[in-house]
């Protein structure tokens, strides 16, 4: 079985059920009977058009759903419908599903749940994991979402038959062209590639690819901040780990194992929309990647100018978790009594805000604070691979201490 191969299905076949007229909750039921099916058949007997037999399987079982529960015209409109067998038309709807999930009424949590289970294929224990919830609280937050996103359409690809239901008039059905649904396609890109990028199931490659087709649709210089973003932050992939799957900080990092080409590619893009004047976040967040992506070495970064950027930032978003990076930068700046200054002004109870404190302590050199604040910070860490980061950095410093 093509695990794969299944999971890269899934968003297009879900979208043609619901571009076909089924609600989202229903659809996205019906799609995972029909991969529940895959998995028994597919072993034995093998599809030759894998999509195709998806769709056909997950529309029966649609209909095997609704006929339950449905008035008797409803039923005849839908097996009117049917479509006739044959190859599933070769349509990316991904997209289109990403501005359905980041449904405006939705949380951002919320929006990024609906996101990973449909379009991504994690499955609800892997995303309770991610968000340090119970299994259960994040099934009644997924089952909300899917409520709040059903009956709304989604908007088809060019060249993709409409789908209108019998009778229905032209424009009857939800679209997405509110000024706000970018935003929110752009915020759940955003955490999503973020998942990807430091959880277990790789979304991050993903993501990028549905920003560059959202870049090439939609001309805004945030959306094209969000792709030099994505590019400049996964061009340092490579080196963010060692070989035996531990965190390496970017300051340890070997450059020389960077993606230049991915650099190079995210700068281009960032100077261009910066030239258009509409600073966003995304656009001051990639200005930061890039100047630490400039730098021969550690030594050598603009620290000033990085806090000049994290100032920008803060005023463009009020964050507490900017203010506690823009602290770091600080430090880095203008020396750790400086960041430690910075630090004092924020909530102690922001995630990585003890971490923080930690490493600035241990540059002060209070290496017995900073040593009390790292295994702190492990029993708060958010991921077993930071957590195992920090629980080494306060062992490297007790042991330096007992010499």
């Amino acid at each position: 079985m093509d695990e794969v191969l299944l999971r890269s299905l899934t968003p297009s076949v879900l979208a043609i059920l619901v571009r076909r007229g089924a609600d989202f909750a229903a659809a996205e039921d019906a799609v995972q009977d029909a991969l529940v099916e895959a998995v028994r058949v597919w072993p034995a007997e093998p599809p030759r058009d894998p999509k195709g037999w998806l769709v056909t399987v997950a529309w029966r079982k649609f209909l095997d759903a609704t006929r339950a529960e449905s008035a008797r015209r409803r039923r005849e409109d839908l097996v009117y419908e049917e479509p006739v067998p044959g190859p599933a038309p070769a349509v990316d709807d991904t997209l289109q599903l990403y501005f359905l999930c980041a449904h405006p009424s939705l949380t951002p949590s919320s929006a990024v749940a609906l996101t990973l289970r449909a379009v991504g294929g994690l499955t609800t224990r892997q995303i309770a994991q991610a968000y340090l919830v119970p299994e259960a609280t994040m099934a009644q937050r997924i089952s909300r979402a899917k409520r709040t996103v059903s009956g709304v359409g989604v908007s088809p690809a060019p060249g993709a038959p409409a789908g209108r239901k019998p009778g229905e008039k032209p424009g009857a059905r939800g679209r997405f062209d509110r000024p706000g649904d970018v935003a929110t396609v752009l915020r759940v890109l955003y955490l999503v590639f973020n998942e990807g990028y430091s959880g277990d199931v790789d979304l991050a490659a993903e993501a990028i690819r549905l920003t560059r087709q959202l870049a090439a649709q939609v001309d805004h210089p945030e959306v094209a901040g969000l792709l030099a973003l994505m590019l400049l932050h996964h061009a340092r992939r490579g080196a963010r780990t060692a070989p035996d799957g531990s965190l390496v900080p970017l300051a340890e990092q070997d450059r020389g194992r960077w993606d230049t080409k991915a650099i190079a590619e995210g700068v281009e893009i960032l100077q261009a929309a910066l030239a258009r004047d509409r600073l966003g976040e995304f656009q001051a967040q990639a200005a930061i990647a890039a100047l630490h992506a400039d730098a021969p070495t550690a030594e050598e970064t603009d620290w000033v100018q990085i806090v000049e950027w994290y100032d920008e930032l803060a005023r463009l978003t009020d964050s507490p978790v900017v203010r506690l990076n823009r602290a770091v930068a600080v430090g880095e700046a203008d020396g750790p009594r400086a960041g430690l200054a910075a630090l004092a002004a924020l909530d102690d109870a922001l995630p990585r805000h003890t971490a923080v404190a930690a490493y600035l302590h241990e540059r002060d050199g209070d290496p017995a604070t900073a040593a009390r604040l790292y295994a702190e910070a492990a029993r708060k860490a958010p991921n077993l691979a930071e957590r195992d980061h920090l629980t080494r950095q306060a062992a490297r410093l007790n042991a330096r201490r007992s010499r």
